[in-house]
């Protein structure tokens, strides 16, 4: 196919855009960047810029993972977030129906699912952590994620009017840097390992995950998917989680204490929240290759 790649610049174009041309994918990239991933250099909110690009290279499919990201909350304004994240994905997602593109793709985030209760409870002293799925109904608590969600229903919305396939894949930390408390405490190694459990994937996996919704989309229509690595946790252990989490990680991995002590990594004392990523097994056929099986694995032979 001829597929539209946005953010082909980024840390997920990085591994993605080789995957899909590794499949014999024409990948066309497209970022405000300049990247040697990139041939379109523009930004998505221009919308002249989106539709010469779409019709011209005669695009089949689209996978839209560029956007203004929440690390650019402190240096852009909130109508940043509204054009690129927004009006950028309106301009594709037209587009997509005026060129006759096949299926879309949309990088989401699981970040839009926190919302501001949910994080309080985190902050105050839940009694459980929280467990998410995509039957919950979002709240956002920040700029971005409120433009996510708005592009998925505009996703939803063209699937509805236009019959356009537009697989969502709401994804969980895959990035590099750290962003969370944790990472003061720990190594950055350790702290990734450990959110295995609950919201973290790989780059790797995340680009598969793209590749699958591209095969799945028109047979789905419209669908909304959790990526995450496999969690070992169920609901009934949320509040021991929260507790001690520790405990709860030994009873699934007898071995990760003596593996981590070995190493040197500790385990996070407690854990708010796991992202249930079951439906894309079911839905999608998406499961994770890497998990905190995997990083134990790797400990035991190192």
């Amino acid at each position: 196919m001829r597929i539209l790649l946005t953010g082909s610049s980024s840390w997920l174009g990085g591994a993605l855009k080789p995957r899909l041309e590794a499949l014999g994918h024409e990948v066309v990239g497209l970022d405000p960047v300049a990247s040697a991933r990139t041939q379109v250099v523009g930004s998505i909110a221009d919308r002249e810029l989106v539709f010469g690009t779409v019709r011209d290279n005669r695009i089949e499919a689209i996978i839209h993972s560029g956007a203004l990201h929440k690390p650019n909350i402190e240096h852009n304004e909130n109508t940043a977030f509204v054009a690129a994240n927004i009006q950028g994905t309106l301009n594709l997602l037209d587009a997509a129906v005026a060129c006759g593109v096949e299926r879309f793709v949309f990088t989401s985030t699981t970040s839009l699912m926190i919302s501001q209760a949910i994080r309080a409870g985190f902050q105050g002293g839940a009694r459980k952590a929280a467990w998410l799925t995509e039957e919950m109904s979002p709240e956002p608590r920040n700029i971005y994620g409120v433009t996510k969600l708005s592009a998925e229903h505009l996703c939803r919305l063209y699937n509805l009017q236009h019959g356009l396939p537009v697989v969502v894949l709401r994804m969980a930390r895959f990035f590099p840097e750290a962003d969370d408390p944790h990472a003061i405490e720990q190594s950055d190694a350790n702290t990734k390992a450990n959110e295995l459990l609950f919201r973290r994937l790989t780059v790797e996996d995340a680009a598969e995950a793209h590749v699958a919704a591209l095969e799945k989309a028109p047979s789905l229509g419209f669908d909304i998917f959790i990526i995450s690595a496999p969690t070992p946790f169920r609901p009934q252990d949320c509040a021991e989680l929260i507790a001690d989490a520790p405990a709860v990680v030994a009873r699934y991995f007898p071995e990760y204490p003596r593996l981590f002590a070995k190493q040197g990594w500790t385990m996070f004392s407690s854990i708010d929240r796991v992202y249930d990523p079951s439906r894309a097994r079911e839905r999608l056929g998406f499961v994770c290759r890497t998990s905190f099986a995997d990083v134990l694995a790797a400990l035991e032979q190192a």
